[in-house]
């Protein structure tokens, strides 16, 4: 909120804005520069900033009000996850759309007043349930215990104290059949931590177990089993992590290139015409339209089918999302080449006028798109919490947005390296020309979809060998 009222001052007041241009063709504009300049960024990285927190832990949050050890709260945890990303997707609809027609009609000021109005009143929304949650308290930075069994393993030596265990191991299953985390075999009264140090450490990333079994001499690194399996957990998720980077390097096409291509072609709807930053409207709708019919239909009937209480596990669902992913690549394609082909027939490659195709071609592209962003988004929310260490909660759910902005800054790499490629030997460059017209916008988004298969191969390889943690079972 103070981010966004800093935005909104300086968007209403005339003396914190540059200068204004007399006449564009004769000379540049002059930037932003000075205090305003400071302003300006003080207020988007307060935004920024704020924005970054509330994600990170407001998935974690509202999914530890629900109780873990029982099938109606796991199902309830499970809807949790399907309708933040709903209303993620109603806030958006709404950017999209009112917000970009106040900022286009009356100003940025009123954009930024109307966004800035909807955090204020969000603020004693949440702080009413405050007395209702369930919180859980703070146990010190989970980044500080992973360096900390890092280092230990590292720096063990054989010769180090051996660490005592009665032989139990921990045994985790291939897919996820119910919830049997190492707290549910303590015994009434007892703290939960004390089962930790009768057990041995797992046989996943067996380098790491040396920071039990040879514990260094340096007191502030001896590790517990529980720390080190901590450590593991988060470790193994890692890979799939990295392979929905990819995802999101497709769904920042949404508000790049597909946004050019849609500002090409004819964005009247009757007498209505829409503004091509409105166009992200379609993966919304489709989004809001699925989340329930996901929840309440498709759920359902897994569970059905395959008579297991998740119905579709977390992976299955994350799977679903990058296959869809590489047929979007492939519909983006096809698109372009008739868009193109439209221009060329009509003689209008070097037009600025509109095509005469309408830009609902492109809602097919945003429609696989926008259903691959749902089953990931959700299923990888739910995936990383329930997976995480109760202590790695928040940390594992920030994996998710962390997941987006590598994904986008992946698709910046990839367009400079695309060019680069491409544009030597004298060559025109792929994404280089007078106009899109001209690009070969087709040909990137065939690489995209060869990449985004490459990377759905990578995703199967760690799928197929991943062992759900919270399926485990202690074996003596």
């Amino acid at each position: 909120m103070m981010g966004l009222v800093i935005l909104t001052i300086q968007a209403r007041t005339p003396s914190l804005m540059p200068l204004q241009c007399a006449n564009v063709a004769a000379a540049p504009c002059a930037p932003v520069s000075g205090d305003k300049k400071a302003m300006l960024f003080v207020g988007l990285y307060l935004t920024a900033l704020g924005v970054g927190g509330i994600k990170g832990s407001l998935p974690s949050h509202g999914a530890e009000q629900f109780d873990e050890h029982a099938p109606r709260g796991r199902k309830g945890r499970s809807t949790f996850f399907n309708y933040f990303v709903f209303c993620l997707s109603c806030g958006a609809l709404i950017a999209v759309t009112f917000a970009v027609w106040v900022e286009d009609n009356k100003g940025w000021q009123w954009g930024f007043g109307i966004s800035t109005i909807a955090i204020l009143l969000s603020i004693p929304v949440f702080v009413a349930g405050s007395r209702l949650y369930r919180n859980k308290v703070p146990t010190g930075s989970p980044l500080t215990t992973i360096a900390k069994v890092i280092l230990a393993a590292a720096l063990a030596r054989r010769g180090g104290v051996q660490s005592s265990s009665n032989g139990a191991v921990i045994d985790r299953a291939p897919s996820p059949t119910g919830s049997s985390e190492l707290k549910e075999y303590c015994k009434s009264g007892e703290i939960c931590d004390a089962v930790d140090e009768a057990v041995e450490p797992s046989q996943e990333l067996t380098f790491l177990n040396r920071a039990v079994r040879c514990q260094p001499r340096c007191t502030r690194l001896v590790c517990t089993v529980q720390e080190v399996e901590d450590v593991k957990i988060v470790l193994m998720v890692l890979p799939i992590f990295f392979s929905t980077i990819m995802l999101n390097c497709c769904l920042a096409q949404l508000s790049t290139f597909s946004v050019e291509q849609a500002a090409t072609m004819d964005t009247s709807v009757g007498k209505l015409t829409v503004p091509p930053a409105s166009l992200p409207v379609f993966p919304l709708t489709f989004i809001i339209l699925l989340a329930p019919v996901y929840d309440h239909v498709i759920i359902p009937f897994a569970r059905r089918v395959t008579g297991t209480e998740m119905g579709i596990s977390h992976l299955q669902r994350i799977g679903t999302g990058l296959v869809l992913s590489i047929v979007a690549m492939a519909v983006a394609a096809v698109v372009e080449v008739k868009r193109k082909n439209v221009a060329a027939d009509a003689g209008m490659l070097d037009s600025t006028k509109p095509l005469p195709i309408t830009f609902f071609w492109i809602a097919f592209q945003y429609l696989f798109l926008g259903s691959a962003d749902l089953f990931t988004l959700a299923g990888l929310l739910e995936f990383f919490f329930s997976e995480a260490p109760s202590r790695m909660r928040s940390l594992a759910t920030s994996l998710s947005w962390a997941s987006l902005a590598l994904g986008y800054y992946l698709s910046s790499v990839l367009v400079s390296i695309v060019n680069s490629a491409t544009g030597r030997g004298g060559h025109r460059p792929w994404l280089h020309g007078a106009s899109l017209n001209h690009y070969h916008l087709e040909r990137f988004y065939w690489v995209m979809c060869v990449l985004s298969a490459l990377n759905y191969l990578f995703f199967l390889f760690w799928a197929i060998r991943y062992k759900y943690i919270n399926a485990g079972n202690i074996k003596g």
